[in-house]
């Protein structure tokens, strides 16, 4: 199997100020891991290019875009939301994040690789066609999926989201696409305090109770999700992996274990063997208890690639 890993440096680079959880941190302690376990040895890696304005606009409002990127300040912070702020590099790292999903979906829909983890910040899946929220900005795994479709001609994909928090941003895109079918799990009554009714017929939305542990997780996933992944049949997964579920992560109150990210991994992995040739393109989200996301994520990627 062919694996690739995708990452920028300007990841590193965009800050929201002192004390953020969303912070550059997250995406070196992952990096570092994954060096330093090994990991890195079995993928060949990437530097994310720039998403272009047209990729964007696959997935946004070409105003939002325009908008956005003319707020990027030449120093100090930009206030886009109560908890999401631009510097001088937010702009750069933005369109690195979502030129990753872009080139993940390029490698696996038709470069030879049948996985790929996108290393990246800030993360996606809280931003709306047109808005910009929850410390998200463009919608990188929204856009790697309006180029699978569009451009790459595929028919069916899915979109699994396990972060903590709904991805209100990829069901504001996606509801009522037949193209895509989204099956997520995420705390109730928890921040965007949405998600509950879902918006369209092609989403499968499993809000979770608070104080539930990875035993919901597997229900979730085994009566709900995998039963609409198997009767959708998609050609291509795509995964906005947030790791704020952790029993570790103070940003919820969900009690998941780094195994529990294995697991629901695993179940991924065999769909997309059974239906889509093996392809999965998985884009990082939350998680802000950095030891916690540094060995969780590991899980996911080792499983992800068939590397136990």
């Amino acid at each position: 199997m062919k694996a690739a890993y995708i990452s920028h440096i300007s990841s590193t680079r965009h800050d929201m100020g002192e004390g953020h959880p969303e912070c550059p941190d997250r995406v070196s302690v992952i990096a570092d891991r994954l060096l330093m376990r090994g990991v890195l040895d079995f993928m060949e890696s990437f530097d994310a290019p720039q998403a272009t304005r047209e990729q964007l606009g696959r997935a946004h409002d070409a105003l939002y875009v325009a908008e956005l990127l003319s707020k990027a300040p030449t120093s100090g912070y930009v206030q886009v939301d109560p908890d999401t702020a631009m510097n001088p590099h937010t702009a750069t790292a933005a369109l690195h994040a979502a030129g990753a999903a872009v080139l993940a979906t390029e490698l696996v829909a038709r470069g030879g690789f049948t996985r790929a983890f996108c290393n990246i910040r800030p993360p996606g899946h809280h931003a709306e066609r047109g808005a910009a929220m929850g410390f998200c900005f463009f919608n990188n795994v929204a856009v790697g999926i309006r180029h699978a479709l569009d451009v790459l001609g595929l028919e069916r994909v899915a979109l699994i989201d396990f972060d903590v928090h709904h991805g209100n941003g990829s069901e504001n895109i996606f509801a009522g696409d037949e193209r895509v079918l989204m099956v997520s799990t995420f705390q109730s009554r928890l921040y965007p305090f949405n998600g509950e009714e879902a918006l369209g017929p092609n989403m499968c939305n499993v809000p979770l109770a608070p104080y539930s542990d990875g035993i919901a997780l597997r229900e979730a996933v085994t009566s709900r999700w995998l039963p609409a992944l198997r009767d959708f049949r998609p050609q291509m997964l795509f995964v906005s992996a947030g790791f704020d579920a952790h029993r570790e992560d103070d940003m919820s109150h969900l009690g998941w274990t780094d195994a529990d990210y294995g697991w629901v991994t695993k179940q991924l992995v065999a769909v997309a063997d059974e239906w889509c040739e093996g392809r999965i393109v998985s884009v990082l989200e939350g998680g802000y208890a950095l030891p916690a996301l540094a060995r969780s994520v590991e899980q996911h990627v080792r499983t992800l690639i068939d590397l136990q």
